[in-house]
């Protein structure tokens, strides 16, 4: 691990970063040149002394999943992010290889979502990032570990707290749609990868999983249209729009509603309530 490297290079990607750059505002009386400390703490979602420390040259060695959220707060591009982990000590990624990496470019895009659900999911159905709006239709999911990540194996491991976010009439639908990723994310990356992980885990677990996985259904879509269920506004219609990263390793999902319609009131209606509950006093 090279400290001063590290400190000088978070620093001059501090600096070079607006406000604006990753969806945040100005503010009055702005001194700092760039971003502040706290705020690239916040978004890489580190505590202030954590960051701090790495740029006074006095941190330990981050891990790797800590430099993964360090170069998506800080909008790396790929060579960046490859410098920023030599330099601390670790291996570059493997660029053929799924990672947490996210594209400067599809992050600009989600910061400007603020009046509609907008996230960036994984082909494993991990988010990796998602806005407020997106917080108050679905809950907090971007800050899962491990296996939890990932949205298919939760839908098959913790059935019941998993699906009550959408009908149970599309219930089988989801759940082949979601096998049918799964085995495709394998395909692409071998069963030794988190993929295979996923696999594995699941059939110990879940028969229903094994019956889908043994159809050998095969499918990297994402659904254009699906309903989802508020625990207090009850079904909400929405359109979902894909887009996908050109490498193909995440997708930016954006929802919304026909103008007017009575999706489109409870979307507005969460806008303005953010994840506070409804029923509540």
């Amino acid at each position: 691990m090279d400290r001063d490297a590290l400190a000088d290079f978070l620093l001059r990607r501090r600096e070079e970063l607006r406000p604006v750059d990753v969806g945040l505002s100005e503010g009055p009386r702005r001194r700092t040149a760039g971003l502040r400390r706290e705020e690239v703490a916040m978004l890489a979602a580190m505590s202030t002394d954590y960051y701090a420390r790495l740029e006074q040259r006095r941190g330990p060695q981050p891990s790797v999943q800590m430099l993964a959220a360090l170069a998506r707060a800080l909008r790396l591009t790929p060579d960046e992010r490859d410098y920023l982990y030599r330099i601390s000590g670790h291996s570059a990624p493997d660029r053929t290889v799924f990672t947490d990496y996210l594209p400067p470019a599809l992050l600009r895009v989600l910061d400007r979502l603020s009046d509609t659900p907008a996230f960036v999911v994984s082909p494993l159905d991990e988010v990796l990032v998602q806005n407020d709006a997106a917080r108050a239709l679905l809950g907090e999911a971007a800050d899962r570990t491990g296996l939890e990540r990932s949205g298919i194996y939760r839908w098959f491991a913790h059935p019941d707290e998993e699906r009550r976010r959408y009908p149970e009439r599309d219930h089988e639908r989801h759940g082949r749609t979601l096998a049918a990723s799964l085995r495709a994310a394998q395909g692409a990356w071998g069963s030794s990868s988190r993929a295979g992980d996923i696999e594995r885990a699941l059939r110990a677990v879940s028969p229903e999983f094994v019956a889908y996985w043994d159809e050998h259904e095969v499918r990297r879509r994402f659904e254009d249209h699906k309903v989802v269920v508020h625990p207090d506004l009850g079904e909400i219609e929405v359109d979902c729009q894909a887009l996908i990263a050109p490498d193909e390793s995440c997708a930016l999902i954006v929802l919304t509603a026909a103008p007017g319609s009575e999706a489109a009131g409870k979307l507005d209606l969460l806008r303005v309530l953010g994840t506070q509950s409804i029923a509540a006093p």
